[in-house]
């Protein structure tokens, strides 16, 4: 096994700054808020309105440092309520640019542990798969965040405990 580089484990005095951003940047109704919790978890949580062509909400966090391609896996340890959601990898600044995506599901009120490798990410832009695209181990980290869409409606929470990175 490689290194490993903790990406965030909500550490009260040097935690990342995490943003929602919901539907409503196309007219959805969407809500969700992130809150670091006493007990050094990010609670991501709030509801999905499929009404106005909404239907997701996310958030997301720019890295201190970005981080270098050539990593084994991405492992991140929720506790979920029973519902998928996607952790998203961006490896520039741009606030609207590629996402590499990678599904999960969770188990209601159960802490689980996930890995994700490098090739298991599908680049996407505004919910399209796009081709001829770097693969995401060829590039640099620079923000991550989740998102529950696919016409899940109704109440959510997520709960992250950490997000790290095992290096080659």
């Amino acid at each position: 096994m490689g290194k490993e580089t903790m990406i965030e484990d909500f550490n009260s005095t040097n935690h990342l700054n995490w943003v929602a951003i919901n539907d409503g940047v196309m007219g959805g109704i969407s809500e969700s808020n992130f809150q670091i919790e006493t007990d050094q978890t990010g609670v991501f949580s709030g509801r999905v309105s499929l009404q106005n062509n909404g239907g997701f909400a996310s958030v997301r966090a720019s890295l201190r440092e970005s981080v270098s391609g050539n990593f084994e896996k991405i492992v991140i340890r929720v506790k979920g309520d029973g519902k998928t959601y996607s952790l998203r990898i961006r490896t520039d600044q741009n606030f609207d640019g590629v996402a590499y995506a990678c599904s999960f599901s969770t188990i209601k009120d159960e802490w689980t542990e996930h890995e994700f490798l490098p090739t298991e990410f599908v680049p996407t832009f505004r919910g399209r798969t796009l081709s001829n695209v770097l693969p995401l181990n060829n590039l640099d980290i620079s923000h991550v965040g989740f998102l529950i869409s696919e016409k899940q409606s109704g109440s959510f929470e997520l709960i992250i405990d950490w997000i790290k990175i095992t290096r080659l």
